[in-house]
């Protein structure tokens, strides 16, 4: 068990996490097998649903019939996904140059609750990949059984090189925005143990990719240099702020340049998994998606509703939560809804500089009936550059972990826990590279990162 002072020098002292502090824990948090087993299906599932959305998204934007053997068209999908968003931005995630791409990491954000694992969110442009890979070799000194032990960098560059088989040794750029330059020393870190391990990896700054002709370089001990592979680690709707996007999008769009994530918005929306649970989809899913991952998508993927103000017919209803058990023709209704039906979580679904974090949360048995109907209003908002949604919220179980406290001492601590596990993924498959939880004080009802939470790797308990 390492001390106190000992995880202090190691994770806290060095510059190696911007303007991150969190508690210290003796222990990584410990996964069953069972769990591990679980975590595993999960990554295949979301691998599966990201396929199935861009089949989707394809079909539906191209005016083809969704079903296989029946005149079934859903063109709302497609225009959902691309409301708010720029035509360039739209016309390059079409683009045949990155058709049938996904994202190379996927990071489910998994409550633990009394029914299991529950998935808030999808994220396809994950921060935390280094802290995760650093955790990892830290706590695996003294516990062997971490998931990903010191392998997570040298994975991580597997699954990028595997998008560029041509090149040997490629060059890869990983590029991180102003917007989310907090995240930058972890993967300074990150590229620093890949250059250790033999490989071309550096991190940029978006205004470091030049382009030339078809092709984008960036500087590397003061000569340029082409990149082979750029790894974004910016969010779309910062694209604004982003000098190199015209160059970037050109270099991919003639076959110069391997992007991932690709810059494909309708990839980024939480209002995608608003979608798995819409009636007039349920067959898609059905016959787009592998038995087993539909039927694990449905156990953790709580249902989720996307917000629009819209005028309906005298005899029609919302797709949304119900109200003393009828169904409800506007959302303002749920204002009226008792403490237990407003167990539910609006948020904002993606393209906008709220939409990440917990920074668009409202929790509606956490506010009074004005402060819900205050945020049901603002998420209808003409005004909004992004859709909400709104998605059933289950309350995460109170569990125990050794933590440091101030003075050195361990003490059990009452908490509430995220996973996120980092899914690398080759071709048909994913890999579990490493999980990192974050355990928030027993009183949070959202949890994310925050200065009394713990962040922990995970190893296997038994």
């Amino acid at each position: 068990m390492p001390s106190r002072d000992v995880l202090r020098q190691k994770l806290l002292e060095p510059p190696l996490f911007a303007e991150k502090i969190w508690r210290l824990s003796p222990e990584p948090w410990p996964i069953t097998s069972a769990q591990l087993r679980e975590l595993r299906t999960i990554g295949g599932a979301c691998l599966s649903y990201q396929r199935a959305l861009e089949r989707l998204y394809v079909r539906s934007a191209s005016g083809r019939k969704i079903l296989r053997n029946r005149e079934v068209h859903a063109p709302w999908v497609a225009e959902y996904l691309d409301r708010h968003k720029p035509a360039g931005l739209v016309e390059h995630g079409r683009h045949r140059s990155v058709k049938g791409q996904h994202p190379v990491v996927l990071r489910p954000d998994l409550l633990v609750t009394e029914g299991g694992f529950t998935m808030t969110e999808l994220d396809s442009v994950p921060g935390g990949v280094g802290l995760t890979a650093y955790l990892n070799e830290v706590y695996a000194e003294d516990f062997p059984s971490v998931i990903g032990g010191n392998e997570m960098p040298a994975r991580f560059h597997k699954a990028l090189a595997a998008l560029t088989p041509a090149q040997k040794f490629p060059l890869i750029a990983i590029v991180v925005s102003e917007e989310s330059a907090t995240y930058r020393p972890e993967f300074e870190w990150l590229a620093g143990r890949l250059r250790d391990l033999g490989h071309d990896v550096h991190v940029a700054d978006p205004s470091q990719v030049m382009r030339m002709g078809d092709e984008s370089f960036i500087p590397v001990d003061g000569a340029p240099r082409k990149v082979d592979l750029l790894y974004r680690f910016f969010e779309l709707f910062d694209l604004a702020n982003v000098k190199s996007a015209e160059g970037i999008f050109a270099s991919v769009e003639a076959g110069k340049l391997t992007l991932t994530p690709p810059m494909k918005a309708f990839q980024e929306e939480k209002l995608g998994l608003a979608l798995l649970h819409h009636p007039q989809l349920a067959e898609f899913w059905k016959e787009n998606l592998p038995e087993d991952h539909l039927e694990a998508l449905m156990r953790i993927v709580p249902r989720t509703w996307i917000m629009e103000r819209i005028e309906l017919p005298p005899t029609a209803v919302l797709h949304a939560p119900a109200v003393g058990g009828r169904p409800i023709r506007e959302w303002t209704e749920l204002a009226d809804a008792s403490q237990r039906e407003r167990n539910l979580i609006i948020k904002a679904s993606g393209f906008h500089e709220t939409a990440w974090g917990a920074r668009s949360v409202t929790l509606g048995s956490d506010v009074s009936r004005e402060e819900w109907l205050d945020a049901i209003e603002s998420a209808l908002s003409p005004d909004n550059e992004t859709f909400h949604v709104m998605q059933e919220y289950h309350k995460p179980s109170r569990l125990r972990h050794p933590v440091y406290a101030e003075d050195g001492s361990v003490t059990q601590a009452d908490g509430r826990v995220r996973l996120c596990p980092y899914f690398l993924v080759d071709r048909d498959s994913t890999e579990l590279a490493g999980v990192l939880a974050t355990f928030c004080p027993a009183d949070k009802k959202i949890i994310h990162g925050m200065t009394d939470a713990a962040l922990l790797p995970c190893a296997l308990k038994d």
